[in-house]
Protein backbone atom coordinates (compact mmCIF):
# COMPACT_ATOMS: atom_id res chain seq x y z
CA UNK A 1 0.00 0.00 0.00
CA UNK A 2 1.27 3.70 -0.47
CA UNK A 3 0.15 6.19 1.70
CA UNK A 4 -0.67 10.06 -0.60
CA UNK A 5 -1.95 13.02 1.05
CA UNK A 6 -4.95 14.57 -0.80
CA UNK A 7 -2.64 17.40 -1.62
CA UNK A 8 -0.19 14.91 -3.63
CA UNK A 9 -2.79 13.37 -5.48
CA UNK A 10 -3.90 17.00 -6.59
CA UNK A 11 -0.88 18.37 -7.45
CA UNK A 12 -0.13 14.93 -9.72
CA UNK A 13 -3.38 15.32 -11.15
CA UNK A 14 -2.52 18.99 -12.22
CA UNK A 15 0.69 18.54 -13.31
CA UNK A 16 -0.31 15.69 -16.10
CA UNK A 17 -2.93 18.34 -17.01
CA UNK A 18 -0.25 20.91 -17.21
CA UNK A 19 2.45 18.63 -19.35
CA UNK A 20 -0.20 17.53 -21.95
CA UNK A 21 0.61 16.78 -24.49
CA UNK A 22 3.48 14.75 -22.89
CA UNK A 23 2.97 12.17 -20.51
CA UNK A 24 3.85 13.79 -16.79
CA UNK A 25 6.78 12.00 -14.89
CA UNK A 26 8.67 11.87 -11.49
CA UNK A 27 9.75 10.39 -8.05
CA UNK A 28 7.68 10.04 -4.96
CA UNK A 29 10.12 9.94 -2.05
CA UNK A 30 9.62 8.96 1.67
CA UNK A 31 10.73 7.32 4.97
CA UNK A 32 12.90 4.24 4.24
CA UNK A 33 10.98 2.00 6.75
CA UNK A 34 7.33 1.53 5.47
CA UNK A 35 4.64 1.93 8.59
CA UNK A 36 2.82 -1.37 8.94
CA UNK A 37 -0.47 -1.77 10.00
CA UNK A 38 -2.96 -4.61 11.03
CA UNK A 39 -6.10 -4.31 8.73
CA UNK A 40 -8.75 -6.83 7.44
CA UNK A 41 -7.16 -9.82 9.13
CA UNK A 42 -3.42 -9.06 8.16
CA UNK A 43 -0.26 -6.57 8.69
CA UNK A 44 0.29 -4.21 5.84
CA UNK A 45 3.19 -2.30 4.92
CA UNK A 46 2.78 1.31 3.84
CA UNK A 47 4.77 3.07 2.06
CA UNK A 48 4.29 6.95 2.87
CA UNK A 49 5.07 9.69 0.37
CA UNK A 50 6.40 13.12 2.08
CA UNK A 51 7.56 14.78 -1.14
CA UNK A 52 6.79 14.43 -4.25
CA UNK A 53 8.95 15.47 -7.35
CA UNK A 54 7.48 16.90 -10.31
CA UNK A 55 10.06 15.76 -13.51
CA UNK A 56 10.62 16.73 -17.43
CA UNK A 57 9.85 14.50 -19.62
CA UNK A 58 13.08 13.96 -22.05
CA UNK A 59 10.95 11.97 -24.26
CA UNK A 60 8.60 14.65 -24.80
CA UNK A 61 6.17 12.60 -26.10
CA UNK A 62 2.66 11.52 -24.67
CA UNK A 63 2.95 7.96 -25.57
CA UNK A 64 6.08 7.54 -23.11
CA UNK A 65 8.56 9.09 -20.65
CA UNK A 66 12.05 9.10 -19.90
CA UNK A 67 13.19 11.40 -17.07
CA UNK A 68 16.27 13.47 -17.48
CA UNK A 69 19.06 11.70 -15.95
CA UNK A 70 20.77 14.53 -14.38
CA UNK A 71 17.35 16.00 -13.14
CA UNK A 72 17.36 12.23 -11.40
CA UNK A 73 20.80 12.44 -10.08
CA UNK A 74 20.02 15.51 -8.46
CA UNK A 75 16.86 14.28 -6.96
CA UNK A 76 18.46 11.68 -5.90
CA UNK A 77 20.82 13.08 -3.95
CA UNK A 78 18.49 15.51 -2.28
CA UNK A 79 16.59 12.16 -1.22
CA UNK A 80 19.62 10.72 0.31
CA UNK A 81 20.75 14.02 2.05
CA UNK A 82 16.89 14.59 3.37
CA UNK A 83 17.59 10.84 4.75
CA UNK A 84 14.81 9.63 2.66
CA UNK A 85 14.37 6.90 -0.17
CA UNK A 86 12.15 6.59 -3.32
CA UNK A 87 9.03 4.74 -2.68
CA UNK A 88 7.74 5.15 -6.10
CA UNK A 89 7.67 6.83 -9.32
CA UNK A 90 4.73 7.93 -11.40
CA UNK A 91 3.84 9.57 -14.74
CA UNK A 92 0.88 10.14 -16.60
CA UNK A 93 -1.46 8.34 -19.28
CA UNK A 94 -3.00 11.04 -21.80
CA UNK A 95 -5.54 8.56 -23.71
CA UNK A 96 -5.39 5.44 -21.78
CA UNK A 97 -6.64 4.39 -18.35
CA UNK A 98 -4.28 4.12 -15.42
CA UNK A 99 -2.68 0.67 -15.68
CA UNK A 100 0.86 -0.10 -16.85
CA UNK A 101 1.23 -0.54 -20.44
CA UNK A 102 4.04 -3.01 -21.95
CA UNK A 103 6.59 -0.57 -22.13
CA UNK A 104 6.23 0.61 -18.60
CA UNK A 105 6.19 -2.91 -17.38
CA UNK A 106 9.41 -2.94 -19.35
CA UNK A 107 11.02 -0.23 -17.93
CA UNK A 108 9.83 -1.78 -14.24
CA UNK A 109 13.41 -1.69 -12.49
CA UNK A 110 12.55 -1.46 -9.20
CA UNK A 111 10.36 -3.96 -7.60
CA UNK A 112 10.16 -2.40 -4.29
CA UNK A 113 8.59 0.63 -5.63
CA UNK A 114 5.12 1.51 -5.95
CA UNK A 115 3.90 2.40 -10.03
CA UNK A 116 1.44 5.73 -9.73
CA UNK A 117 -0.32 6.40 -12.98
CA UNK A 118 -2.74 9.48 -13.15
CA UNK A 119 -4.82 9.10 -16.10
CA UNK A 120 -6.11 12.17 -17.50
CA UNK A 121 -8.25 9.88 -20.51
CA UNK A 122 -11.03 12.31 -18.81
CA UNK A 123 -9.71 15.15 -17.82
CA UNK A 124 -13.40 15.92 -15.62
CA UNK A 125 -12.52 12.58 -13.70
CA UNK A 126 -9.27 11.67 -13.54
CA UNK A 127 -8.05 8.66 -12.07
CA UNK A 128 -5.10 7.70 -9.75
CA UNK A 129 -3.91 3.73 -9.25
CA UNK A 130 -0.89 2.49 -7.68
CA UNK A 131 1.36 -0.68 -8.52
CA UNK A 132 3.84 -2.94 -7.65
CA UNK A 133 5.28 -4.66 -10.85
CA UNK A 134 7.84 -7.47 -10.17
CA UNK A 135 9.76 -9.54 -13.03
CA UNK A 136 6.76 -8.64 -15.40
CA UNK A 137 3.80 -9.60 -13.33
CA UNK A 138 1.13 -6.37 -12.19
CA UNK A 139 -0.37 -6.03 -9.05
CA UNK A 140 -2.77 -3.04 -8.49
CA UNK A 141 -1.95 -1.82 -4.72
CA UNK A 142 -4.48 -0.02 -2.41
CA UNK A 143 -3.52 4.27 -2.32
CA UNK A 144 -4.34 5.29 1.12
CA UNK A 145 -5.08 8.57 0.99
CA UNK A 146 -4.48 11.00 4.06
Amino acid sequence: MISLSRKHIDDLVEYSKKEAPSEACGILAGPPTPEEKFAAGRLRRISKVTKIYLMANADNSGQTFLMDPKEQLKVTKEIRTLGLEMVGIYHSHLETEAFPSSHDVKLAYYPDSSYVIVSIKDEASPSVRSFKIVEGKITEEEIEIK
